[in-house]
């Protein structure tokens, strides 16, 4: 039988990956000081995660279709808590950077059986509210993730953050052991090779996934060169924790105005626009004022572009695949993580947020012009 999950629950298990990203970016001066590399080779930890994310995402999506969702979500809580606990205790940047892959390939079953599982027991124009809703919750991740980085950095360096993600793993583990329902009401035969033949041939999911990409590399290059800029700037990990609770509100208010405009009954390519609108004006700021402190103020409207974009661009890419849900999330999401790692990959090359944020504003708008 098809048992809807807790909402709460879904929200936990989709914030769970940002928050694990969010908080490890405070994190990256105590890394790059223990490990005696470059403050470049540290960011680049955040481009393998995301790489290592996107194997992960196909791996999990298929094994959900094939196992079923919740043995699934198991065994990628169990890696990813593996992998969490040989970072806290390494002192090789090699074997850290491994750990950081590992970790992310486990977690990436928060993101594509979370979203399989909606996909299970919603449709439609509930099914696009629950994304609203997922998107309210995911914005509150980067205050959690970036105000707990930064006084955990403080108090005890990059150790700190593993164990608390560690901690955190744990009692993921323990609670979906008990309380995650099996969402899905039949196995059907995967037929891969013709699912990605047909999604790569399809125009509307290839620029779904593009768009989806340039969101969340606008959002996460912050997060790769924000501290950085900090520092240049005067001010240290802790104070850029801070900067986490103005853009998670600010990501809670793109969600809110998204919840509001769809209860007015916007269509989703009037509120994509609206985003595109938000991305662009922020990141043009964002370029003119990033020798000052106040580069923070436009970036607030990158990070609404973010909230209004991602739950309308979920909740419909793959109305026309439901019935291979996960083997289709799986693939969609290896389309925008590879992208977003490779996005995030030039970012780290660049190392300029102003000329990063421009080019997605860019690219999203000619995405937006071009999708139906």
């Amino acid at each position: 039988m098809n048992t809807k999950p807790s909402l709460w629950l879904m929200v936990v298990m989709l914030m769970f990956p940002q928050v694990v990203e969010t908080i490890y970016s405070p994190a990256l001066g105590s890394i790059a000081q223990s490990f005696s590399v470059s403050y470049p080779q540290a960011a680049q930890t955040l481009s393998i995660y995301f790489l290592a994310f996107a194997v992960g995402v196909v791996a999990w999506g298929i094994l959900a279709d094939k196992l079923g969702r919740r043995p699934t979500m198991m065994i990628g809580l169990f890696i990813y808590g593996f992998a969490t606990l040989v970072a806290m205790q390494t002192d090789s940047f090699l074997t850290l950077m491994l750990a950081r892959a590992l970790s992310a390939f486990g977690i990436a079953v928060g993101s594509v059986v979370t979203q399989t599982m909606l996909r299970d027991a919603f449709t439609g124009e509930d099914l696009g509210k629950v994304f609203s809703l997922m998107g309210m919750g995911i914005s509150i991740s980067p205050v959690l993730g970036m105000l707990l980085g930064g006084q955990l950095t403080a108090a005890g360096g990059h150790q700190y953050v593993f164990l608390a993600l560690f901690t955190m793993a744990l009692v993921l583990f323990v609670y979906n052991l008990f309380k995650l329902p099996e969402t899905q009401q039949e196995k059907r035969p995967i037929k891969l090779t013709q699912l990605a033949i047909s999604m790569l041939k399809d125009k509307q999911i290839l620029l779904s996934a593009l768009l989806v990409a340039l969101y969340n590399i606008a959002l996460f290059s912050y997060y790769q060169l924000g501290a950085f800029i900090f520092f240049g700037l005067g001010f240290d990990s802790e104070q850029f924790g801070y900067s986490g609770i103005v853009l998670g509100i600010s990501t809670l208010l793109g969600s809110y105005t998204n919840k509001v405009l769809l209860s007015r009954n916007m269509p989703a390519r009037f509120l994509l626009w609206v985003s595109a609108a938000l991305l662009t004006i922020g990141a043009f700021g964002v370029y003119l004022r990033l020798g000052s402190i106040w580069f923070i103020a436009p970036m607030i409207l990158v990070v609404m572009s973010f909230g209004v974009a991602i739950p309308n661009l979920l909740s419909v890419a793959l109305a026309e695949y439901k019935q291979q849900a996960g083997s289709a999330g799986a693939l969609f999401g290896l389309m925008y993580y590879l992208m977003i790692g490779g996005g995030l990959a030039l970012t780290g090359a660049v190392q300029h947020l102003g000329i990063v944020l421009i080019t997605c504003s860019i690219v999203t708008v000619l995405a937006t012009v071009l999708r139906k």
